[in-house]
């Protein structure tokens, strides 16, 4: 219990602080004298880095230990909160995001953790908890950015990022023991570095596509080349003896399914993180508008995020009697009923609070069913390094889901006003819905049963590759 605790303490820290600037990205660029292009760099880095070192953290937990790890991983990521929160310029401040992003290991470095030393039994609750912190931390990191943003400043959402990962990692160097699990090899440095740039090139298009047009050379061709670079990594993976990602595990059907699956649902959960707000603090004379606060339109999230915390460990539940496959599946459905209940009626803050609570619990329950299903389709030793791979391709959905939502808003502004239309909103829920409910469907085509089988392979087979 106690180890559980700590590890759902570490993955508070890192949650909050994808969604805690948010509320104060005004502030922001105000301080540090930029514009929206300039400040889109504060997320844009933070994202960016952790969907590079996530599968990185992951690989080396399972060479070098994971505890270790972990504890490195909160370090870095205090050290980066404490670099912003000291910034007074846009560059010291993304580049303390970059290395808070660094500590993306901290949710698959977890995840081993759990299956390494829990219980049999309570594996999949656990997971379901920690999988769930990922929801909440969103949902609260809004609602206490708003808060700090309201009344103090931004430095001190980055210093309560820095204190929070100084003590998660102390007490997990203290309390939590180490894996037993090892996976020796040496650091594929090859293929980390072209899994980076395959990464960043497409990302940094999204990011930019706002300012360069989703249809323009440069976004169009930043995203192919990424695309080439990646394909590449893949060729290079299936000839390295010892890579940084085993490339047959991952292209399995259930493990595939459930990754894309998961890029899904994290498209329309970051969404809606982004949509929510606006629309809540939108003047009331657009018509559709609360004209809230930052603390205001972070609590309507409030009780979504509360629900998040229930439905993680229910999904372990499910998931435990009758396979993670149905919590999934049945998560996603709900994520996408939720966010198209957010598009045909936000209207009331009522409304917007009781379809943010369906939307919630979909995500709740479906988090923590593509854990469990990456977690049992590898054998113990890969753990980390599968889970860190899920755990990119949720990274890469809110970056999706982010941009292509501020996209729709953008492109629904008419020339006198740069605010969005309330057509703008119903078409960005939308979309988000329709992506989610893509990912229910995709979670239906998961062999049944099969995740067991892909272990028991990768347990039996040897590396035939040959390093090159």
């Amino acid at each position: 219990m106690r180890s559980l605790l700590i590890l759902s303490g570490a993955a508070l820290a890192f949650a909050l602080a994808q969604t805690m600037l948010i509320p104060a990205l005004g502030e922001l660029t105000h301080r540090l004298d930029t514009d929206a292009s300039g400040i889109a760099w504060v997320l844009t880095g933070y994202l960016l880095a952790a969907a590079v070192a996530t599968p990185i953290a992951g690989r080396l937990g399972d060479m070098f230990g994971k505890r270790r790890l972990l504890v490195i991983s909160l370090g870095v990521f205090g050290f980066g909160s404490a670099v912003a929160a000291l910034g007074s310029s846009l560059e010291l401040v993304v580049a303390g995001r970059v290395l808070q992003g660094f500590g993306g290991g901290i949710f698959p470095l977890c995840f081993g953790i759990i299956r390494d030393e829990f219980p049999r039994e309570k594996v999949a609750g656990s997971i379901g908890l920690i999988s769930a912190i990922f929801g909440i931390g969103g949902g609260a990191g809004l609602i206490g950015g708003g808060l700090i943003a309201d009344h103090l400043s931004y430095h001190w959402i980055f210093w309560l990022g820095a204190i929070a990962a100084a003590l998660a990692a102390l007490a997990a160097e203290l309390w939590v023991p180490e894996s037993p699990e090892r996976k020796p090899g040496r650091i594929d440095l090859r293929g980390a570095a072209l899994l980076g740039l395959g990464l960043v090139m497409p990302l940094i298009a999204i990011s930019r596509a706002n300012d360069w047009g989703w249809g323009s050379t440069r976004t169009l061709a930043l995203i192919g080349a990424g695309l080439v670079v990646l394909a590449i990594w893949v060729a290079v993976e299936r000839r390295t003896r010892q890579p940084l990602a085993d490339i047959p595990t991952l292209i399995e059907p259930p493990v595939l399914l459930t990754n894309v699956a998961t890029l899904f649902v994290g498209f329309g959960m970051f969404g809606s993180f982004l949509l929510i707000p606006q629309l809540a603090e939108a003047p009331e004379a657009t018509g559709y508008g609360f004209g809230l606060d930052a603390t205001g339109a972070g609590l309507l999230l409030l009780p979504g995020s509360l629900v998040m915390l229930l439905a993680g460990p229910i999904s372990g539940a499910l998931g435990g009697r009758f396979g993670s496959k149905l919590p999934l599946a049945l998560g996603a459905g709900i994520t996408g009923a939720g966010l198209g209940g957010l598009g045909l009626d936000h209207r009331s803050q009522l409304a917007v609070i009781a379809w943010a609570f369906v939307m919630s619990a979909g995500i709740g329950l479906a988090f923590a069913a593509m854990a469990n299903l990456v977690v049992e389709a590898v054998p113990p030793a890969q753990t980390g390094e599968a889970s860190g791979f899920n755990t990119l391709t949720r990274s890469v959905g809110a970056s999706l889901g982010s941009q292509v939502a501020a996209a729709i808003l953008a492109g629904s502004a008419v020339a006198d006003s740069p605010l969005p239309t309330d057509g703008g909103f119903t078409a960005a829920f939308l979309v988000s819905a329709a992506v989610a409910g893509l990912a229910a469907a995709i979670a239906v085509m998961i062999p049944r049963g099969a995740h067991q089988a892909v272990a028991s392979r990768a347990v039996r087979s040897e590396p035939a590759a040959v390093e090159r």
